[in-house]
């Protein structure tokens, strides 16, 4: 699949499907108190996906036809997990932090953002975790300049998280979006020898994701085939942008209005 680059009109369409990303986990945030369930998370942001009009892209959703779809509109990650944890009956807990990602879809055209929330007061290293992940976002989203390259977003948030004392978790990576979730370019949250460097150009729109854990880089599977945890079970912290490239600079379109 070829990088596409987006018109005016078609970045304000995803910008629309951005906007109730936005506000969904602007709502889950508010709702994440101890003694709440995922489950009940999850049906709070497919409420707000139907109030506004909007369908998720992550319900039913499956990479590769081996995996079982995807059986939820958010994925709720909590401490060591990293991404992809399937909400249910698991009760949070004052001093957890979760994950929270989602999308939607407005009128075929798709937004992805994340967040990860404290579970009531948490201890100052987590979060510091949580500090240092979405200040690496913002490093990510300071490198994505016409002219750049994918390789200066990832250096970006390399650098300073590793320049905290933490690991960027490897094997999961940011993507273009726009008709579909996930679309060229690859965009990683590290360096490495050999990977895809396309530059950036306007019309481009990426989705911008550190993913980061308090100890070692190295993740795996669950049994549930979907959630993706931190080997050394260390806390894992993750938060996602969705920006379009312009030739004023970098847009964030899943910035709550």
């Amino acid at each position: 699949m070829a990088i596409a680059y987006r018109s005016a009109t078609e970045i304000a369409s995803i910008r629309r499907a951005c906007q109730v990303v936005a506000e969904t986990l602007e709502l889950l945030r508010a709702a994440v108190v101890p003694g709440i369930t995922t489950g009940h998370l999850d049906a709070l942001a497919a409420r707000s996906l139907k109030d506004h009009g909007a369908t998720s892209n992550f319900k039913g959703y499956r990479p590769d036809p081996s995996m079982s779809p995807y059986p939820a509109v958010l994925c709720t990650s909590v401490n060591e997990q990293v991404v992809h944890g399937i909400p249910g009956r698991r009760t949070l807990h004052e001093g957890e932090i979760i994950s929270l990602d989602m999308g939607a879809i407005v009128d075929g055209w798709h937004g992805d953002g994340a967040i990860t929330v404290p579970v009531g007061h948490i201890t100052p290293e987590a979060q510091r975790l949580l500090s240092v992940t979405q200040e690496s976002l913002a490093m990510g989203i300071a490198a994505a300049q016409v002219g750049n390259h994918v390789s200066d977003i990832a250096r970006a948030v390399q650098q300073f998280v590793e320049g905290a004392g933490f690991s960027v978790v490897r094997g999961v990576i940011g993507h273009g979006i726009g008709r579909a979730l996930h679309e060229e370019p690859d965009v990683p949250n590290y360096v490495e020898r050999g990977m895809r460097d396309p530059q950036l150009r306007a019309g481009m729109v990426i989705c911008i994701e550190p993913m980061v854990s308090a100890g070692k880089p190295a993740i795996h599977e669950l049994r549930d085939g979907w959630t993706l945890a931190t080997v050394d079970r260390s806390l894992a912290a993750h938060f996602e942008h969705a920006v379009a490239i312009t030739e004023h600079g970098p847009e964030i379109l899943t910035q709550p209005a």
